[in-house]
């Protein structure tokens, strides 16, 4: 819980100043007052001395502006707090409220815009509130982050009026403030059942011996039959006159990488989020189950260059540092240098491990290229290699086309879902695990593979 509130936006609070040389203006009443004058143009068409009346009406008016003016408080008197309830997450809705506290000896009616980015809301959101003597008021909003990633918000502007309502002041509030928009969080919550599951895998292989079980050594207990050869224990034999075997766990300090393609590719949207922000959250799952398994996990983003590199860790200060370089992974116009990520991932990582390389495949002739690098890197690791799919091209090649132009359509992602297939299946016979799923399962997919590996004992 700690971590999450870490994660909030810090209050800022800031007094007001004049929005500008001119930072006055006259209120509704004011210009109400100057048309109730107008009633002395009736008499003055008899006496043209009754229009001398209207003028002697308008510098009364003036007058009680002037004095509404001067009750109003200046700027400097009113500050405002912008409040942050929550972490900002992709495609959450956060509330944020606006506080304004006032040391004048009058009530006041402001009207407050905060200037937020279109990239958290719309439009910049207008409100109206009351500022009684010797208290405080507040009103709140609500942004729905559509982009990770740092976005700065601007300041707020104030316009405000006495009871009266004759009189108007403008004021600036300077509340810049740059924001971290981090990956969906809330789809990490749900995965718990992962999280269950992963912790029961070391109690399962305590009860029951399986092929391909974990190395790493656990217990001592009587032979069975099922029992290898090589796990006897040939000197506890010895001492207990009767055969006695090793019993092993699955190990738990192994090392996960978690690989995004920042590429082109990846900026395809689908259901109004890109294929890099399905990545990013799903990586952000795997993380925590990894995590919560027992294992390291380290991560890679690249586009052109690397654009984030973390190496293997655990613990509550390395979730907080995923979460700030997940945030920070921004799509790129230009294909991907996949032969990069590839030699970067070879010199960090020596030693075995589980890579989970979240891309996609390009429509070309030839064999793409983060397919070759893929079958390198399975020489060394066991590499997951994940394509988040088009749910469209499926749906197409569902339904029975009836037109000539429906036709070309099946055929082309007929064509294109073959291809993918052929790839994978060519990596497969690397030794890789692969998997092509649609964005929206591409988190309980991956999870649900990692899972299977550490059944397996395949890392």
């Amino acid at each position: 819980m700690s971590a999450i509130v870490q994660l909030i936006p810090p209050t800022q609070f800031a007094k007001g100043r004049p929005s500008g040389r001119f930072s006055f203006a006259f209120g509704r009443r004011f210009y109400l007052l100057l048309f109730i004058g107008l009633i002395w143009i009736g008499p003055g068409w008899a006496d043209p001395r009754y229009l001398y009346a209207i003028l002697a009406w308008d510098a009364c008016v003036l007058l009680l502006w002037l004095l509404d003016y001067r009750r109003l408080p200046r700027p400097e008197q009113v500050a405002v707090s912008r409040i942050w309830s929550a972490p900002l997450q992709l495609s959450g809705t956060s509330v944020v409220a606006l506080e304004v506290r006032s040391s004048a000896q009058t009530s006041l009616s402001l009207q407050l815009t905060d200037h937020v980015p279109a990239a958290m809301r719309a439009e910049s959101p207008e409100m109206e509130m009351a500022v009684t003597r010797g208290e405080k008021a507040r009103a709140e909003y609500s942004v729905l982050p559509r982009e990770r990633g740092d976005i700065r918000l601007g300041n707020v502007t104030l316009r405000y009026q006495s009871p009266w309502r004759i009189a108007e002041r403008w004021a600036t509030v300077a509340l810049p403030q740059t924001v971290r928009i981090y990956p969906n969080l809330e789809e990490s919550k749900r995965d718990t059942i992962f999280l269950i599951r992963s912790r029961q895998i070391a109690l399962e292989k305590r009860h029951k011996h399986l092929p391909g079980q974990g190395r790493e050594f656990e217990s001592l207990r009587e032979y069975r039959e099922t029992d290898e050869w090589r796990d006897i224990c040939w000197s506890a034999t010895a001492r207990r006159g009767k055969i006695i075997s090793k019993s092993y766990q699955v190990e738990r300090s192994q090392t996960v990488w978690l690989v995004l393609d920042a590429g082109r590719l990846l900026r395809t949207r689908v259901r109004g989020l890109s294929k890099l922000d399905y990545a990013v959250n799903a990586a952000l799952s795997l993380a925590q189950v990894a995590l919560y398994s027992g294992d390291r996990v380290a991560m890679l983003a690249y586009g052109r260059r690397v654009q984030q590199r973390l190496p293997a860790g655990r613990g509550s200060a390395h979730v907080r540092a995923l979460m700030e370089g997940l945030s920070q992974v921004r799509g790129e116009e230009l294909e991907a240098d996949h032969a990069r990520a590839a030699q970067a991932l070879y010199t960090f990582q020596k030693r075995r491990s589980l890579v989970v390389w979240l891309t996609d495949l390009s429509e070309t002739a030839t064999t793409p290229e983060v397919i070759e690098c893929a079958s390198r890197i399975a020489h060394r690791h066991l590499v997951l290699f994940t394509v988040i799919g088009q749910p469209e091209l499926r749906e197409l090649l569902a339904e029975r086309p009836e037109t000539d132009r429906e036709m070309f359509h099946y055929v082309a992602a007929q064509e294109i879902v073959l291809r993918r297939d052929l790839l994978l299946r060519t990596l497969r016979k690397q030794g890789a695990l692969t998997l092509e799923v649609e964005p929206s399962k591409l988190s309980s997919a991956i999870v649900n593979q990692y899972l299977m590996a550490k059944e397996r004992s395949l890392i």
